[in-house]
């Protein structure tokens, strides 16, 4: 396990500025919300006659006078897109920083195979997204139970579980395209996690675009579902690990074959 330790150290200032970044702003949206109770419902029916802007965000379905309702749609959007942002940083240039720094030939000399190599960067990757889910989500429960409103747990955990596993799956697809270059992948990865937010948005504007859903996991991280069903979509969740494993294995076979120097 000492790559992955190399891993985390490497990446340690990288994870304390996302994770309190995150959980900042977190915390910021819940200790607003006592203030802005009284007011949120009647924002919340502006909100819902807005059109195609609230069919974007769900905002027609949600109440923003309760707790859960404003969590999902304030709360969601600061953990979804910051999250991903995070999680695409991290692993998008895994596989691709040793030719890009000119370390590869000292790494790849030690008695390591690169099917180990190709693991255990992915076990550093799962260990900071898992890490900073964690702690965001500790600091979330106690930011709400700090202000006196009662904790929603099962829309809380829901919510939290559904946007770490939009992690994972990005995560994975950028590992995969690490694999694949030679100077950093960084700035893909987070295009990627952009495109994905973007095209839900469309998927929930346009009826023809529905399909959609079944291409971005920010479909299955939808609050306004996940509070409205008290569950996440099991098909959608199905499709998004596999295509997340499917990055990874690109990733494995990719790397062992790879001519690196």
């Amino acid at each position: 396990m000492i790559l992955v330790r190399h891993e985390l150290r490497q990446g340690r200032v990288s994870f304390l500025i996302w994770t309190a970044a995150i959980s900042f702003l977190l915390a910021v949206c819940i200790f607003l919300f006592p203030e802005m109770k009284g007011q949120m419902e009647s924002v919340g029916d502006v909100f819902a006659s807005m059109g195609s802007f609230s069919d974007a965000f769900g905002m027609d379905r949600l109440n923003f006078g309760m707790l859960t309702g404003f969590y999902a749609i304030e709360c969601g959007n600061v953990l979804g897109l910051g999250g991903a942002f995070y999680a695409c940083l991290c692993a998008a240039g895994i596989l691709s920083k040793e030719e890009k720094d000119g370390t590869a030939e000292f790494l790849l000399t030690h008695p390591i195979s690169r099917r180990r190599v190709v693991t255990e960067k992915l076990l550093a990757v799962l260990v900071q997204v898992t890490a900073m889910n964690l702690l965001v989500y500790g600091i979330s429960v106690c930011a709400i139970a700090a202000v006196g409103e009662a904790i929603p747990w099962r829309e809380i955990n829901l919510l939290h579980l559904a946007y770490y596993l939009l992690q994972l799956e990005l995560a994975g697809i950028c590992f995969g395209i690490s694999a694949f270059t030679r100077k950093g992948s960084v700035g893909a990865g987070l295009g990627i996690a952009f495109m994905m937010y973007f095209l839900n948005l469309i998927a929930n504007i346009a009826e023809a675009a529905a399909f959609l859903k079944y291409v971005t996991p920010f479909a299955y991280c939808e609050g306004a579902d996940i509070v409205t069903a008290g569950s996440l979509d099991g098909t959608l969740v199905t499709i998004g690990m596999v295509i997340g494993l499917l990055g990874i294995g690109a990733g494995y076979l990719r790397y062992v074959k790879k001519d690196i120097y």
